[in-house]
């Protein structure tokens, strides 16, 4: 497909199936897109007192996927199943999902209720279930269950969750249970995987400004997976702040779901507030991180050009995020490539998911245009139907622009 760099992008890589090693489906795909780009890192729920449970792998399995709807790490089960590579899992494989650390309660902290009435959350952007259930106190397997979710546990802006076994605000509250309204004072956020500060200020009605001075933040506005944040004059925000159309919902003749439209404009709004790297800088990042990996300069720089003219603020329809265009369950299988938690906002590891996608798909792949269709069609898709003609636009416009880049 033609494209100028203009970061109207089209859908980036999905994750591989487990069942399909180098599978990577680009076309129009909404698998694994969330609701916002929530952190490719599995995040433990509360932990309960359980026995280790048995799961079968279902086709499109991931580690990271199980995890989260078991609510336990991604270590953990790769641990508990002596994984030499959490990337290879395989349909109908036997794995042990280990329980969490359970705990006694301190004698002077009161356990809920065992019959307390389930409250409920209105979601918002950037809001996950594994987030929500660290919020409320309860797991994502109880959240799934309640509100009848899918297997990848998908939710939606606007969505009403029945969360089971959450702490009420308020005394007396149980007959009109709803999500605790945040009051003008200052609220507190724990910060799980994929949160920046300018996300968790849109979430709250507040601005980085504020969140940055509240706690005493340096000039980056770091911030680290389980550190309680002070919301300085939070209010509940607003289901419409989320519909701000920043992204339409179809690019070349492909309509996308509202679910990932929205998302889409979520993760647009975010990487414009936060301000990202000039496109001279993302083009040098992009060829630093190709050297660095060992992937040639010349066609991770070509890929980037393609996909968003080195735009970090580029965000398509299909949720494809940022300089290399990279969806969500794209960013989980890069996660497993390099060993680590990726956040697509990022710029850093934005480049460094693309780099790795780039890598693998060319190590499996029997010549280099097929390695670039796989990043446009999903490797497995291209062995089994060939490249479509817009991919085979896409792998001519790659091999032109790699000349350039030499």
């Amino acid at each position: 497909m033609t494209q100028s760099a203009t970061g109207q992008q089209c859908a980036q890589a999905a994750a591989p199936s487990p069942a399909e090693p180098g599978r990577a489906l680009r076309r129009g795909t909404s698998a694994g897109a969330t609701l916002a780009l929530a952190a490719v890192a599995a995040v433990s729920s509360a932990a309960t007192a359980q026995a280790d449970e048995a799961y079968t792998v279902r086709q499109g399995d991931t580690v990271s996927h199980i995890a989260a709807r078991s609510g336990v790490s991604v270590q953990a089960i790769t641990r508990a199943n002596s994984l030499a590579d959490a990337s290879r899992i395989r349909v109908g494989q036997q794995l042990t999902i280990p329980s969490g650390s359970a705990t006694a309660p301190a004698a002077s902290a009161p356990a809920p209720a065992a019959t307390a009435p389930a409250a409920t959350h209105a979601v918002v952007a950037g809001d996950t279930v594994s987030g929500i259930a660290k919020r409320h106190g309860t797991t994502v397997a109880a959240i799934v269950s309640a509100n009848n979710l899918d297997s990848r546990a998908l939710i939606r802006i606007g969505q009403t969750l029945t969360i089971p076994g959450a702490a009420q605000a308020a005394a007396g509250g149980a007959a009109t249970a709803t999500t605790p309204t945040r009051t003008a004072s200052a609220a507190t956020h724990t910060v799980v995987a994929g949160d920046t500060v300018s996300s968790i200020a849109k979430r709250h009605g507040t601005t980085v400004a504020a969140i940055v001075s509240a706690n005493n933040l340096d000039s980056r506005a770091l911030i680290r997976i389980g550190q309680t944040l002070t919301l300085p004059g939070t209010t509940a925000p607003s289901a419409t702040t989320a519909t701000t159309q920043l992204v339409g919902n179809t690019f070349a003749g492909r309509t996308y779901a509202d679910s990932v439209v929205s998302a889409a404009n979520a993760n647009k709004a975010t990487l414009l507030a936060t301000g990202v790297p000039s496109k001279a800088e993302m083009q040098a990042k992009v060829a630093a991180t190709a050297r660095e990996m060992g992937v040639d300069p010349a066609l991770a720089l070509a890929v980037a050009f393609q996909e968003s003219g080195f735009n970090h603020t580029a965000v398509s329809p299909a949720n494809a995020i940022g300089t290399m265009q990279v969806i969500p369950s794209s960013g989980e299988w890069a996660a497993q490539l390099v060993g680590r938690p990726i956040n697509l906002l990022d710029p850093n590891d934005n480049v460094v998911a693309g780099v790795a996608i780039l890598r693998a798909l060319v190590k499996n792949a029997n010549d280099l245009p097929t390695a670039i269709a796989g990043y446009y069609q999903g490797a497995s898709s291209v062995k089994r139907n060939g490249m479509y003609a817009d991919t085979r636009r896409y792998v001519a416009n790659i091999q032109t622009h790699m000349a350039r880049f030499r």
